[in-house]
């Protein structure tokens, strides 16, 4: 996910973007706005979700909490073999790290040429993935030692990632889910993600859950879930209670939005956070199951 607009209030006047302090730019409102913001996938309007009432939301038991870079621009994170990691954006301070839980501290990391803007990540075999955000161009690195070994690139946006352990499930801002054969990079199928038959679009970073996909929806609270047959949201899980609501306000301010899943299959152990965010937040995964549904399941549309 990535710095591609930050909240405010009122109508942005763009052509304050010319007149910037330093990298960024005053918006109306007072906001704080940055000078390399064009047309993308970022600046579409917030999905109004949940659409439908009927649509299941859950509010998850905070289990505990655990220190976080506060100087982090979270894009993704997961779980690999037993270590959490993260990736991180902004130009000039993208990077790939692998963090001790308790602490927070960066324990290793690779640094992404200054000019990329780093986003979501996602670990296959003895391989971490990377992709940016509108360069069109990703990095893949040795899981271990994090030391470069290949690149690729894709059509679009890069926004997050995740593996069912044979496929690669990239977002883009929109509301599709391109499935990825991991060699050559090459798209399979497209999932159109719907909730109530509209499409949920901003979706960013991507987990997979108990053979859900779970998907943060960009300046929002919300983790869609989202069956990968199908594409439609079987429920959201509502994260507007983990900060105070004066210390959201504030991080939201700065871009701070809720961003980051992280399920270690192995244990069961459920991690959430957001970009700028002092914590990383543990979540009691047995309050959350799979929705199922007795009605017939519809093949997720394809291109």
């Amino acid at each position: 996910m990535s710095l591609r607009r930050l909240p405010f209030i009122g109508t942005v006047a763009m052509a304050l973007l010319g007149t910037s302090c330093g990298a960024y730019a005053v918006a109306s409102g007072g906001r704080i706005l940055p000078t390399f913001l064009r047309q993308n996938n970022a600046t579409a309007s917030i999905p109004r979700i949940p659409y439908s009432p009927a649509t299941p939301r859950l509010v998850p038991r905070v289990v505990r909490r655990w220190p976080h870079d506060t100087t982090a621009y979270t894009q993704g994170l997961l779980v690999h073999a037993g270590r959490l990691l993260e990736s991180t954006g902004m130009r000039g301070r993208s990077s790939v790290r692998e963090l001790e839980l308790e602490s927070g501290a960066v324990l290793k990391r690779a640094d992404l040429p200054k000019d990329e803007f780093g986003e979501g990540i996602v670990a296959l075999g003895d391989r971490i993935y990377q992709v940016t955000w509108k360069a069109k161009r990703g990095f893949v690195y040795d899981a271990r030692t994090f030391a470069p070994i290949d690149s690729f690139t894709y059509e679009g946006e890069g926004w997050g990632m995740t593996t069912d352990g044979a496929r690669i499930y990239l977002s883009d801002g929109t509301s599709r889910i391109r499935v990825i054969d991991p060699v050559g990079f090459r798209v399979v199928r497209t999932i159109r993600v719907t909730e109530a038959e509209r499409p949920v679009h901003m979706l960013n970073e991507l987990e997979w859950v108990n053979g859900e996909l779970w998907a943060n929806v960009y300046e929002t609270a919300f983790v869609a879930r989202i069956d990968p047959a199908t594409g439609r949201v079987v429920g959201y899980i509502d994260l507007r209670r983990l900060l105070p609501a004066d210390e959201a306000k504030r991080l939201d301010a700065r871009g701070g939005v809720t961003n980051g899943i992280a399920y270690d299959s192995a244990t069961g152990r459920l991690l959430v956070t957001g970009k700028y965010w002092p914590f990383l937040f543990e979540l009691d995964s047995g309050t959350v199951r799979p929705v199922r549904t007795r009605a017939r399941a519809r093949a997720a549309p394809r291109e």
